[in-house]
């Protein structure tokens, strides 16, 4: 390690792409975390100083505060105040004494989102796969010719170094935290080797935000030294023995890796009291693993079952019986809107889950396809539940022809008479803007077992907080909060970031961070993975 850095004096240690791919190979991660921070002189309008630290105090004033706990509530105009990393009270006209201020006039103020599945090695590869399904069809169309198994997972995650992973993690994690999530599960299937892991994890302390480091396997052709699942001991000591930091460990399980192998990692998940998680999807042949799972009857001796401690993404494609066990085991379900729609993975089961009382947690899942924006995740959620919800009210008595859509005489013109009809009794409720906000907040946190620490504007949490501006032009004038934040909000208004108490960007800028040498870094990282994987890399290729 550098004494410099650690002295809290960073330095800047691959200044160009030669120095980084050489410097980087040397130490088989990118340059240390605090050598990508760069200090900044003072300035008249900066953050409170020494966020986070013990008794450091500073209260939000004057915005409109939707704290996303029912016994706290929400205010038109309240504050919020932080002393260290803990929310000490929110209400309206709160007495803080010599407390720093952040005026919220006109702001929005809310609890940080929470992504719980996201494959964030795969940031170098972004919007490689736009055109792109999940598995190549045979069909010889652009998408269903250049594929995420195939390419992603086949041919690109193989070649990853070390450093590769450091970059494209600290990256894409820096990206959310200024689109303010403020929590991520990483589930990147990239862990070839325990010097990879170390890669992942390194970056996601790093990135300065809260998250739950998904240990899955590595994605294709795996070296000598491939570890998983058994080196899941040595991290979990090694980084994780502490409840008292920012990073939490999920056990990853992928069924469709084989039942030796699921049931491997599956016992030593639940060795070590951690969450398991896996992706439990319409192809690969899960729905029958799943099923064996719900009757309690999986693994290699017939005795693994679904539990409270099983995190399942997707969802898509299950059967009753599945989906039952997971009710009633109170299993977590994650579900990936934009990229479930667009990659073929299955109808976003989201009217499954209310027809059994359950709600999901919202994840962005792989930006080699779309976005990681979280304004995009919650808008999709709602967007699609209603338009399914709709069209079935709509088409009440009345089954759609795909032959004859919406043309005269076709099943849009209602026989009854009724062109708006009534929705029957016990209909599933349409999703509203408050719904979704809650998907992204508490949801998140409590299917990352975080609920105790984040997720809400509640005294005695974690600051994990958000101050979005309703004074730009896409917002004002601020009618209704809950539906200017989902239904017409983006990154660009997310104007502050708070993490444990720690003000991480500010007034738009994120802090301390070299995004222009970052990003030489992540070019450099790009160049090699592409030569790597004998992609040309073609800027205007539509599969």
């Amino acid at each position: 390690m550098c004494k410099l850095c650690d002295r809290g004096v960073p330095q800047n240690h691959f200044r160009s792409r030669r120095d980084f791919l050489k410097g980087s190979a040397a130490i088989g991660i990118a340059a240390a975390g605090p050598s990508l921070f760069t200090p900044r002189p003072a300035a008249a309008d900066d953050p409170p100083m020494d966020s986070s630290k013990p008794g450091r105090r500073y209260i939000i004033r004057g915005g409109s505060v939707m704290s996303l706990d029912p016994q706290v509530g929400d205010f038109p105009q309240a504050d919020v105040l932080v002393e260290g990393k803990t929310i000490r009270a929110v209400g309206p006209n709160l007495q803080a004494g010599d407390a720093a201020v952040i005026d919220a006039t006109g702001r929005i103020v809310m609890p940080g989102f929470i992504d719980t599945h996201h494959h964030q090695f795969e940031t170098v590869l972004r919007s490689f796969l736009a055109d792109g399904v999940l598995i190549n069809d045979g069909s010889g169309t652009a998408a269903g010719t250049i594929t995420y198994y195939e390419y992603i997972l086949q041919r690109f995650a193989p070649v990853y170094r070390p450093q590769d992973v450091y970059i494209n993690e600290l990256f894409g994690g820096l990206s959310q935290l200024d689109d303010g999530v403020t929590t991520v599960h990483d589930v990147s299937q990239i862990h070839h080797t325990p010097k990879h892991s170390d890669a992942a994890i390194k970056a996601l302390f790093d990135t300065g935000r809260r998250f739950a480091f998904g240990y899955f396997e590595g994605a294709g052709t795996n070296p000598p030294d491939y570890a998983y699942p058994q080196d899941a001991f040595r991290i979990k000591q090694q980084y994780f023995s502490s409840t008292d930091q920012l990073g939490t460990m999920i056990m990853g399980g992928e069924v469709y890796l084989g039942t030796p192998v699921y049931t491997q990692s599956w016992t030593i998940g639940r060795q070590l009291g951690l969450q398991i998680a896996a992706h439990i999807l319409s192809p690969f042949q899960i729905r029958p693993i799943l099923n064996q799972l719900a009757m309690g009857q999986g693994g290699v001796n017939q005795n693994i079952g679904i539990g409270p401690d099983n995190l399942f993404i997707h969802m898509t494609g299950m059967s009753d019986l599945g989906w039952q066990a997971v009710h009633d085991q109170g299993a977590q379900v994650s579900i990936a809107f934009p990229i479930e729609m667009n990659m073929r993975h299955g109808m976003p089961p989201i009217l499954k889950m209310q027809s059994l009382g359950m709600e999901p947690s919202l994840s962005v899942d792989v930006e080699c396809t779309l976005t990681a924006d979280f304004f995009t995740q919650m808008r999709s959620c709602m967007n699609l539940q209603r338009a399914v919800l709709n069209e079935m009210i709509l088409l009440q008595d009345s089954p759609p022809d795909p032959l004859d859509w919406g043309l005269p005489g076709s099943p849009l013109d209602v026989p009854n008479g009724n062109p708006w009809p009534t929705p029957p009794a016990g209909t599933i409720a349409s999703l509203t803007t408050r719904d979704v906000l809650r998907f992204g907040t508490m949801n998140g946190a409590k299917a990352l077992r975080l609920d105790n620490k984040t997720g809400s504007l509640t005294p005695g949490k974690e600051a994990d907080i958000i101050i979005l501006d309703a004074t730009r032009i896409n917002v004002a004038p601020l009618n209704q909060v809950p539906g200017a934040v989902v239904s017409l909000m983006d990154r660009t208004n997310v104007e502050t970031v708070i993490v444990a108490g720690k003000v991480r960007k500010w007034k738009g800028q994120l802090l301390d961070v070299d995004l222009p040498h970052l990003r030489r870094q992540l070019e450099a990282s790009r160049d090699y993975v592409f030569t790597a994987a004998g992609i040309p890399q073609d800027l205007f290729r539509s599969n």
